[in-house]
């Protein structure tokens, strides 16, 4: 018992010790392509696209068949001949049935194709389909990364509030105390009691907001990650840095894997183009059968000749041949279509293009004017302490009103949530300024 008693305790400190280990933005999205089902099902298209290859390699490789039969003809047809064949008068007709009652047959059938444009074309684009769930995989994967990253920033700025908000609630109530001594000893006045009482119950209602908030986005995470949202996790703080980035004016964005999938997708639908011409090219095959048949008016299984039973094999070799000459203009039409497919796509590409770099552009002026707005807002939380620790000081000599001392506390509270807002926004913009250079996976390295 104790020894199992034991073992209990140290798993229990095992699962305590796994939940405390600070939670990086790394481990956080390594875990989220382990576990998150898009990045699973992405996957699992690879492994498909695996065993489309195999089905249409199948079509260039021989197929074996064996067949049998067996077949009991009560009636035998009979057919109508001159009489004289047997003996009868001339001008008679005689009805002489044809064949056994009992028939089987056993044998095997190969087929090969020898020449044809589309099977060969299908192989090709089997492979390319494969390559295209690769490069897909990728794109769900820097999507998932996204929105990890994401929620990872939005977790840790609501804690930041959170912390500035518990911390106001606990100098408040310092003050509060104070006040109250005051007050119970004549030298403050009950007015300024009732107002950091209100003052204190706003706070107390914006921290229990701002928590609710924390766990919300916590849920949030998790839900990114694939993470059950009864698993408790703890954020590494020093995620939370402001690193400016090397601004580039160009960027390849050729080289994007949202780019890549569309380079895919003009691979595939030329490749269809060339299915839909192979329409127009002949094709050869070689068939190939051997069999063995037994013919009787008895039972022929397990029967001798003795018994009225003759068993004999035969086989054939031949080349099939197919030229099409005119398919009432469909292929061509089928082919006109697969053309304008792939110049609509085409077209798609060449927008997307623009579309990438406007987004690079965008995220390259985003992170610029954030960071501006981040610089503005740390110092302007600097300054707010100072007033207000200025104003503290000279409250507690006399030399300041309880109104000056509360409006310099609130216009901290509100330097600091703005802070902690341009610090969100920053973030954030980071994420898409290394999601617009197609650097997304840098972040789970």
């Amino acid at each position: 018992m104790k020894k199992l008693l034991s073992i209990l305790l140290l798993s229990s400190a095992i699962v305590v010790s796994a939940q405390e280990k600070p939670l990086s933005l790394k481990d956080a999205i390594q875990f989220a392509l382990q576990n998150k089902a898009d990045a699973k099902k992405a996957k699992l298209d690879v492994e498909n696209a695996g065993y489309q290859i195999q089905e249409a390699r199948s079509q260039a490789l021989p197929t074996i068949s064996a067949n049998g039969s067996l077949t009991y003809n009560p009636i035998l047809q009979s057919s109508a001949l001159p009489g004289e064949f047997f003996g009868a008068p001339a001008g008679t007709i005689v009805l002489v049935p044809f064949g056994q009652k009992w028939n089987s047959t056993a044998g095997f059938a190969l087929s090969q194709k020898i020449f044809d444009l589309t099977v060969f074309t299908g192989l090709k684009a089997a492979k390319t389909t494969r390559e295209f769930y690769q490069i897909n995989a990728n794109l769900t994967d820097e999507m998932i990364i996204e929105r990890v990253a994401d929620a990872y920033y939005q977790v840790l700025v609501a804690r930041e509030q959170y912390t500035v908000n518990d911390s106001n609630y606990v100098k408040t109530s310092r003050v509060l105390d104070v006040i109250k001594g005051q007050f119970n000893n004549g030298l403050a006045k009950k007015i300024d009691l009732d107002r950091t009482t209100v003052r204190l119950s706003n706070i107390g209602t914006q921290r229990t907001q701002s928590l609710n908030t924390v766990e919300l986005q916590e849920n949030a995470l998790k839900f990114y990650m694939g993470m059950p949202s009864a698993t408790p996790i703890t954020l590494a703080k020093e995620e939370v840095v402001v690193k400016p980035l090397p601004l580039e004016e160009q960027a390849d964005v050729e080289q994007r894997v949202q780019f890549q999938v569309m380079k895919k997708e003009e691979q595939l639908l030329q490749y269809q183009k060339k299915a839909e011409k192979a329409g127009f090219y002949p094709s050869l095959s070689l068939s190939a059968n051997y069999n063995y048949q037994g013919l009787g008016n008895e039972f022929v299984w397990f029967s001798k000749p003795q018994n009225g039973t003759y068993w004999t094999d035969y086989s054939s070799i031949g080349l099939n041949l197919h030229i099409p000459i005119f398919t009432g203009f469909g292929t061509k039409a089928k082919v006109a279509k697969a053309d304008v497919a792939l110049r609509k796509h085409q077209e798609d590409m060449a927008d997307t293009k623009l579309s990438l770099q406007k987004e690079y552009s965008d995220a390259m002026a985003n992170l610029k004017n954030n960071l501006a707005t981040l610089t503005d807002q740390t110092e302007n939380v600097r300054l707010a302490q100072e007033v207000t620790s200025n104003n503290k000081n000279n409250y507690i000599n006399g030399l300041a009103t309880l109104t000056d001392l509360l409006d310099s506390e609130n216009e901290l509270i509100q330097a600091q949530s703005n802070y902690n807002t341009a610090l969100l926004r920053y973030k954030l913009a980071e994420i898409q300024y290394i999601k617009s250079k197609g650097e997304l996976k840098t972040l789970a390295q």
